[in-house]
């Protein structure tokens, strides 16, 4: 009589591999039910029980702290940089460079926004929410994740200037920091201006705006912040004035490679003042 094998049992996921797929069901719950998202959604989203979410977090607040951690990774813009074809024209491979890291501001604004719509603080080094942040300060997880974050951006986009590393003023490197710069400080600007338009159109307002901290102005998460918040007050602008603020990516690179300067125009020396004028 012929004996059947004992079946065996699948290995088990891992509890980093199983925290990557509650996360990855987590989010788009996180994007429609902001903080009220319960666990028991996440579960049923992620076909599991809901019990197994607590074997590898703790709490919800973890929870939410891994999504928003996930969110803030540039893995997926990276991943869609690097994808760009090198044969198109450079303005092409730029303006496609733009639109995916509009995505990923875009989502790290959803999440961003709906955390902090719905109260929640995070969680320090220490995993205590009441200790002190340590955001901005030289040598930080925080200060050193998004340098992180931007060096990886900024290689990915160097690589797209590849073909015309000959033809280019500065290296590929250095070019690239200044694209990359621009893209970061575009949501930026449409957020400020914005901002600054709705208060200019209210009674007592000014055009008045307050100086910019430079570390800020690398920061993905609050350009994404700025962005989601200007989006928010979309209804105190005019049409008018809201066509007016939009940058576009494909504006934004014929900017970058062809100067502020529309073609056929040159810049206007002003002669210094204190200059003896030239006699004919």
């Amino acid at each position: 009589m012929t004996q059947t094998p004992p079946r065996r049992r699948a290995p088990g996921m891992s509890p980093e591999r199983r925290k990557a797929m509650i996360v990855s069901a987590a989010l788009p719950l996180l994007a429609e039910y902001g903080t009220a998202v319960t666990t028991s959604q996440i579960a049923r989203a992620a076909g599991i029980g809901e019990a197994t979410i607590f074997r590898v977090f703790a709490d919800k607040e973890e929870l939410l702290g891994a999504c928003m951690k996930e969110a803030v990774r540039p893995d997926h813009a990276v991943k869609e940089i690097a994808s760009i074809p090198l044969d198109q024209p450079l303005s092409a491979r730029l303006v496609e460079a733009l639109e995916a890291l509009d995505a990923h501001l875009t989502r790290i604004g959803t999440i961003a926004g709906a955390l902090m719509a719905g109260g929640h603080r995070g969680r320090g080094a220490s995993g205590d929410p009441t200790a002190p942040r340590d955001r901005g300060r030289p040598g930080s997880r925080g200060v050193d994740a998004r340098a992180a974050s931007m060096a990886m951006i900024r290689d990915a986009v160097a690589d797209l200037f590849e073909p015309e590393r000959d033809s280019l003023r500065l290296s590929a490197e250095q070019t690239a920091a200044i694209f990359v710069g621009l893209m970061f400080a575009r949501p930026r600007l449409t957020a400020a201006r914005s901002s600054q338009a709705a208060r200019a159109d209210s009674p007592g307002g000014t055009n008045a705006t307050a100086p910019q901290d430079p570390v800020d102005q690398v920061d993905p998460v609050d350009q994404a912040g700025q962005a989601d918040r200007a989006d928010q007050a979309e209804g105190d602008r005019t049409p008018s004035s809201s066509a007016l603020l939009e940058i576009s990516p494909a504006e934004l690179v014929e900017v970058f490679l062809h100067g502020a300067l529309a073609p056929g125009h040159e810049p206007h020396e002003r002669q210094n003042p204190h200059e003896p004028k030239e006699e004919g």
